[in-house]
């Protein structure tokens, strides 16, 4: 298939651009910086609003505006009081493989600083999510996901406490849960539900990761099973929508 302009697959079919050619100012004006994105690549230092203005001939709020779709999106990334080209986002498996795994396929490190572990009674929404009973004692781990010492996400996990008796002297709050759950504890995990949607931030939870609340997330829903069908965790889980990508692998049913 012929891409027009020789459009990548994958990008907006031309480029975004409606057939009547009519777009908003900013918008023909990110398209240049994308051009420039391109030419700099990767940590490449972008000329300052001031240059770009007078470069394309608009206003220095028309090039603001285009940079801030460019951020949201994750192409650009502020560095000092400059800002330079972006990485490629994570692409993290929609699969049972953790985020460290995950975060190691692509050559970064993984890592977790531990913001909470508490113990409380269980909720009766909670309850049957992960094999519990109303009032039984579960725990709460809430983490900041790292990624070359990078916050890149924030982490809740609940579990009961009979699956997890000594997680708070046994655990290291900076590795894999996963790994701790088969290694130590010898609980194989079965299959799991998995719902995704885009969100905002709360203040706090914006706080905690390093961004400004108004950058978009993919907040994902897990609720596990082990292998003999029997509900283990629920995790909540709050990834940068400027760094994250998410793959599946489709197979045919039946």
């Amino acid at each position: 298939m012929d891409y027009p302009n020789d459009q990548a697959p994958g990008a907006p079919i031309r480029f975004g651009i409606p057939e009547h050619g009519r777009i908003p100012k900013y918008y023909a004006v990110k398209a240049k910086i994308g051009v420039l994105v391109e030419e700099l690549g990767e940590g490449g230092l972008l000329p300052t609003e001031r240059d770009l203005a007078a470069r394309f001939e608009v206003s220095r709020e028309t090039v603001r505006q285009a940079l801030r779709e460019l951020l949201l999106e994750g192409r650009l990334r502020r560095q000092g009081r400059g800002t330079v080209v972006a990485g490629p986002k994570l692409e993290q498996p929609l699969s049972l493989a953790s985020y460290t795994e995950g975060v190691r396929r692509q050559g970064l490190r993984p890592g977790r600083a531990l913001i909470s572990l508490d113990r409380f009674p269980c909720p009766d929404a909670l309850a049957p999510e992960i094999g519990a009973v109303r009032g039984e004692t579960v725990w709460h781990m809430e983490r900041v996901l790292l990624a070359d010492d990078e916050r890149v996400g924030l982490e809740s996990t609940y579990v009961t406490e009979a699956r997890a008796p000594r997680l708070d002297l046994d655990f290291d709050p900076d590795s894999s849960f996963y790994a701790y759950l088969h290694d130590r504890l010898g609980i194989e995990f079965g299959d799991a539900d998995e719902r995704i949607e885009t969100v905002l931030a709360t203040p706090r939870e914006a706080l905690l990761i390093g961004t400004p609340p108004a950058l978009p997330m993919l907040l994902l829903h897990r609720i596990s099973r082990d292998t003999a069908g029997r509900p283990l965790e629920r995790v909540r889980t709050l990834y940068r929508g400027d760094r994250f990508s998410f793959s599946a692998h489709l197979g045919k049913q039946g």
